[in-house]
């Protein structure tokens, strides 16, 4: 249960920094100094999910992950995000290279969430 909430927190906390990382690009009205200023307000709720979820997820507090793994696990859901993100808000479509490139992080999600395990699985 403490993974999912914790994947569940990184995702909301992933919205709110995709927003204040790009949302900024759709308004050209906006100076850079209003962009950066509007963006870091946009980003406090950010970190007030992302550090409940990384807490609720490693290993030092009763979770099952390491840091590594978060890590891992949290850029892939930034993928996911940014992906529709880009799409619904910003009008741009992934090429076939962007979902390629998509697809080897998750890769790596696997590896490094699943990798241990598999390992030992195998015959030697």
């Amino acid at each position: 249960m403490r993974i999912l909430w914790s994947i569940l927190l990184l995702g909301a906390s992933n919205t709110f920094m995709t927003t204040a990382w790009y949302y900024h690009l759709k308004k050209t009205s906006w100076g850079l100094l209003a962009a950066i200023g509007i963006s870091w307000l946009i980003a406090l709720p950010e970190y007030c999910l992302q550090v409940p979820a990384n807490r609720l997820g490693h290993v030092n507090h009763g979770g099952p992950l390491s840091a590594p793994q978060l890590k891992i696990i949290q850029e892939a859901i930034t993928l996911v995000v940014f992906a529709a993100f880009s799409t619904f808000v910003l009008g741009e479509r992934p090429r076939w290279n962007d979902w390629l490139g998509f697809a080897l992080v998750f890769a790596g999600v696997v590896v490094s969430v699943f990798g241990g395990r598999l390992a030992q699985g195998a015959p030697s």
